[in-house]
């Protein structure tokens, strides 16, 4: 088995971070190395890495992007395959990150991405969007672009030979991905190799990151477009939509809000983004990268303000 380095990209993630670890630590592959990028984090985050084995890397605020975060992140790693993991994640199996890789034994193959679901902090129509796009059923040949760097596996020679965009606001994933497959390879989904993908988002966040996404796309596919007949058709289908899968689950008098706010933001946050795709000036940066609401959680600390101990507990799925 190639060496395996997972590079983890963070900013005040103390809440997270150490189940992540532990779901590393506890996987069927030895030694594998973690790489840390973090970006200004102001809370226990980089100590409680430091504890659970990562090497730090430090990225400036003022040089952040998602792609020059990872280019930095697989510049530091030593191994031959490169795996991403947001901070908020944590895997669901003992056998995540070998089932993840499998796929880069074939040498046609240039990247595999795992299944992300929700957990019990993640809103109803969030689970609605991980349903569509990681379905149970594995592709070892998928037949479009998409791919998600909050559980994706590539070989370090395929980053060598393309590097993670560092201009756009998001979706750096798809568009190396796009330039894989213009080259030949191909993407591997791999619906054993899941994880949890924690968001716990205000409405302005969830927005800026539609936004910020449909910024990156018109840039990655400038053909697309997305306009007001397209945010309230989309958003007046999926809110329907949902409501039914409420109804079905008994929970559409506990759901239906959150559901209309959910989808509201979601596509007007796309639409805002394909509407105006220019530059991205300082302002917009913040607002981007770092939310005015995103504060240092005290779940991680003690009670004499250090770092508490690395433990988490996760129930592993055979």
């Amino acid at each position: 088995m190639p060496a395996v380095s997972v590079v983890i990209r963070s900013y005040n993630e103390e809440k997270h971070i150490a189940k992540l670890l532990t779901g590393i630590r506890s996987q069927t592959l030895d030694d594998v190395e973690v790489i840390l990028v973090d970006s200004g984090s102001t809370d226990h985050t980089v100590a409680l890495a430091e504890r659970g084995g990562a090497r730090i890397v430090h990225i400036a605020k003022e040089e952040f992007s998602f792609g020059r975060a990872l280019n930095r992140g697989c510049a530091a790693a030593s191994g031959d395959i490169l795996v991403f993991a947001s901070a908020h994640v944590y895997p669901l199996r003992k056998d995540w990150l070998e089932h993840l890789v499998a796929p880069l034994a074939d040498p046609q193959v240039a990247l595999s991405y795992g299944r992300q679901v929700g957990n019990e902090c993640t809103r109803f129509s969030e689970h609605q969007v991980f349903e569509a796009w990681f379905p149970a059923v594995s592709t070892r040949r998928q037949p479009h672009n998409f791919c998600n760097n909050a559980n994706c596996a590539i070989r370090r020679q395929g980053w060598q030979e393309r590097r993670y965009d560092e201009v756009l606001t998001g979706l750096e994933d798809l568009a190396w991905a796009r330039l894989a497959r213009q080259q030949g390879g191909h993407i591997a989904y791999v619906a054993e190799a899941a994880i949890a993908h924690v968001h716990e988002e205000t409405w302005s966040r969830i927005r800026n990151r539609y936004r910020r996404e449909a910024m990156a796309l018109r840039q990655i596919e400038p053909s697309i477009r997305f306009g007001l007949a397209d945010f309230v058709g989309l958003t007046t289908s999926n809110i329907v939509s949902d409501l039914k899968a409420a109804a079905r689950q008994r929970q559409l008098r506990q759901q239906w809000a959150e559901i209309a706010l959910f989808r509201f933001n979601q596509f007007y946050g796309t639409w805002r983004g394909h509407a105006a795709p220019g530059a991205v000036d300082g302002a917009l940066r913040e607002r981007f990268y770092y939310p005015a609401e995103t504060q240092p959680d005290s779940a991680a600390v003690s009670s004499n303000g250090t770092p508490s101990t690395l433990t988490a507990n996760i129930e592993y799925k055979s």
